[in-house]
């Protein structure tokens, strides 16, 4: 955008106000950011009565984070009326900006209580954010008529540059994220890899705590993409013998044909390419733990030499004569469900029940929602430091789309998903990864061609439909739709943004 320039000390004056505005940056706290930002809308504009206020996604239809000038506390709550219900409330859910020279004589405004009561005259509304994050409102100026296009100009300016500073420290502030229900359980048994605060996840590590000291099996059960590895790797880090070493094996990328010689090594000459003494996996794990993931891949034959294993801790290496100790501590996993096999005679149930004496399951994370953004932020360090980019941090609503997205693939796919939005967030030159660089493949914007839609665009599309159905029959008061809905507001803003979902 580039501001007319304009007779006199305009200039200067142009200069000074993109000055104050890059120095917004420097703030890093809500509450002078806000004092500061509307300080300065009120200074350039010339504004008698100014309201600005963030939502957060845990308000309860009183937003925590606002700043007023020239109100009390009845002007303040006529101002929250008209822009939470009504005409203002639907152009927010666009991102639109809301003028009037005079909203008494406004057609759309004038019927309303608190603008009849105080024979309101100019107002400017602009949102914060797309979708919106909050609201700029001012009202009435010190000097005659009505607010100029040059003050449109500039507040749209200013609301542009305030909204990812808003957003950084909205997604940051200390006390985001609630209650750490895993607390009492990290104190026990220590897992930096499993990140979360969930309920789900402290169910997880409770039961983990309480197998990693003991010398038994453990059996983790969990769908694709859950960490169900990184789980097994901290029992074993967390247990007697963490000194000892960690042998994985992938039963599912192993051909049956190999699996004995693969567990329990080979002789030299016991088949035709042991040309020499082979190692098996049994072996390398001595004294310590192996891991077998994906055991629910195993043939029935391979699982009769598995079950006597565990239960003689013995083997017979391929060509050996002899039987073979074995000192190690099993931990399996897998995301079949092992008792709808056994049922249909695919795995043994006397390996099932010998396995599962103290199974984990690992939840998805359709069940721990609340762990996605703290994930992603996790993820999000991660990936800079690997690729050597500058540290980024994640946009408010980026973070609100890691929580509401499906990920059938759970931390899996959620972890591919932002080492792509960091790689597109750098290319792009930026400091926050936003929700566009998570999801770039969104629905086109209205009026743009479009094939079928998808089954996720089909979703979010009727999403749409809905909330916009419970928003006329609550006033389009958005903070009731969304209690309503029992959805975070931002997502009820999300679903009604153009950008974001198909029409």
């Amino acid at each position: 955008m580039t501001l007319a320039v304009r007779p006199g000390g305009a200039v200067e004056s142009e200069r000074d106000f993109y000055r104050r505005l890059l120095d917004l940056g420097g703030q890093d706290e809500l509450g002078p950011l806000l004092e500061s930002a509307l300080a300065l809308a009120v200074e350039v504009t010339g504004a008698r009565i100014a309201y600005l206020e963030l939502h957060d996604d845990e308000d309860d239809g009183v937003p925590r984070f606002w700043k007023a000038h020239g109100l009390d506390a009845a002007g303040v709550d006529a101002v929250r009326a008209q822009v939470s219900r009504g005409i203002i409330a639907r152009a927010m859910s666009a991102g639109e900006i809301v003028e009037t020279p005079s909203a008494s004589d406004d057609d759309r405004f004038a019927s309303l209580g608190s603008v009849r009561a105080n024979a309101i005259q100019a107002v400017l509304c602009v949102p914060i954010g797309q979708p919106p994050l909050g609201v700029l409102y001012i009202q009435g100026r010190t000097g005659a008529g009505a607010f100029t296009a040059a003050d449109r100009e500039r507040m749209q300016l200013f609301a542009r540059q305030l909204a990812p500073l808003a957003d950084r420290l909205l997604a940051h502030r200390p006390e985001r994220g609630g209650v750490d229900h895993t607390r009492d359980a990290r104190a026990r048994f220590h897992a930096p890899e499993l990140v979360g605060r969930s309920v789900a996840l402290a169910h997880v590590l409770q039961q983990a705590a309480l197998v990693a000291p003991l010398d038994v099996d453990v059996l983790i059960t969990g769908p694709s993409g859950t960490g169900k590895s990184v789980l097994a790797r901290a029992i074993a880090a967390n247990s007697k013998r963490a000194a000892g070493p960690f042998v994985a094996l992938n039963c599912a990328a192993l051909p049956d044909p190999l699996f004995e010689s693969e567990l329990f090594g080979a002789e030299r000459g016991a088949h035709s390419t042991a040309t020499k003494k082979v190692l098996g996996k049994v072996a390398a794990a001595e004294g310590g733990t192996l891991f077998l993931d994906e055991i629910g891949e195993l043939s029935l034959g391979a699982q009769a030499k598995l079950l006597h294993l565990l239960q003689a801790r013995e083997y017979h290496a391929l060509g050996a004569t002899t039987a073979s100790k074995a000192n190690v501590r099993i931990l399996a996993a897998t995301n079949a469900d092992l008792k709808a096999r056994v049922a249909a005679k695919a795995f043994r149930e006397d390996l099932y029940y010998r396995l599962s004496v103290l199974p984990i399951a690992l939840p998805g994370l359709a069940e721990r929602r609340d762990d996605a953004p703290i994930i992603a932020e996790h993820l999000c360090a991660e990936l800079c430091t690997r690729h050597g980019f500058a540290p980024m941090t994640l946009a408010r609503r980026a973070l609100q789309a890691c929580r509401e997205a499906a990920w059938p693939g759970n931390v899996r796919e959620l972890a591919h998903a932002l080492e792509a939005a960091v790689i597109r967030a750098n290319g792009a030159g930026s400091a926050l990864v936003l929700e566009q660089h998570l999801f770039p493949s969104a629905a086109p914007a209205a009026g743009d061609p479009a094939g079928p839609l998808t089954f996720h665009e089909a979703t979010r599309a009727f999403q749409r439909r809905y909330i916009q159905e419970c928003l006329e029959a609550n006033g389009w008061n958005v903070a009731a739709t969304a209690r309503q809905l029992d959805v975070a507001r931002s997502h009820v803003y999300a679903l009604l943004s153009h950008r974001q979902c198909p029409t």
